[in-house]
């Protein structure tokens, strides 16, 4: 167990499975996936292309949901909510890294970090002293006036780390943040990822790269959309 994960469970998955249906094919992406995170645990979701990964973050964020089986956020079943109520711990409980960054282009760096509190109706003066704390936790306070064309893939995704972060989310779900991103980047971002973790963030990673899983407690390798194996890191 990590050193600074609790007992708490936040996630706890029983025989997941997603199926995609066509006209004429059946595509079992997951087959029962039994799958848990505790408070303060780093995990990561390894395999390779098409075996289930960006799926499964897909299902435990909520932008989705499974075909059959239990899933259990903070002891509560997910099975049932309204599009409403599911909006609303997205943006609440759940803070969202994505390999392409998704920041918006017209607006300010500062501007894209505020978002979230903006949606939740947070009043000015509390978006302004988040947003802010969130950037010089990613070192990006600096940066705050420009626009994301004017930042380098690397300082894109920093700002991106930051708006997950701006809300206090109970978890981050990162799906392949280094996957646009140069060795020299990549290795920035992770480390920025796991400095998080150290100050008691809870984290879910996606990566096809056995390098960065490592980085993580706790690695599930996935294969055709099944746990194959999970592997733990020790720390010497």
């Amino acid at each position: 167990m990590p050193t600074n994960a609790s007992n708490q469970s936040l996630i706890r998955m029983e025989g997941l499975t997603k199926v995609f249906y066509t006209d004429e094919v059946e595509t079992h992406a997951l087959s029962g996936v039994h799958l848990e995170i505790r408070a303060g645990e780093y995990l990561s979701i390894a395999g390779p292309s098409g075996c289930g990964k960006s799926t499964l973050l897909s299902i435990l964020g909520l932008l989705d949901s499974p075909t059959d089986g239990t899933y259990l956020l903070k002891e509560k079943p997910v099975q049932g909510l309204d599009m409403a109520e599911r909006a609303r711990i997205r943006n609440r409980e759940i803070g969202f890294i994505f390999q392409s960054f998704n920041l918006i282009g017209d607006l300010t760096v500062f501007e894209n970090v505020e978002l979230p509190l903006t949606y939740r109706g947070t009043k000015s003066a509390e978006r302004t002293k988040k947003a802010n704390e969130a950037l010089e936790k990613v070192g990006m306070a600096h940066r705050a006036r420009h626009l994301p064309s004017q930042l380098s893939g690397g300082q894109q995704q920093r700002v991106a780390v930051a708006r997950a972060l701006v809300g206090d989310p109970m978890m981050l779900l990162a799906d392949e943040p280094t996957g646009n991103l140069d060795s020299k980047n990549g290795d920035a971002v992770m480390e920025l990822l796991r400095g998080l973790h150290r100050g008691g963030a809870t984290i879910c990673m996606v990566t096809h790269d056995p390098r960065f899983a490592r980085h993580a407690d706790r690695t599930v390798h996935l294969f055709d959309g099944r746990v194959v194996e999970e592997t733990m890191e020790v720390v010497s």
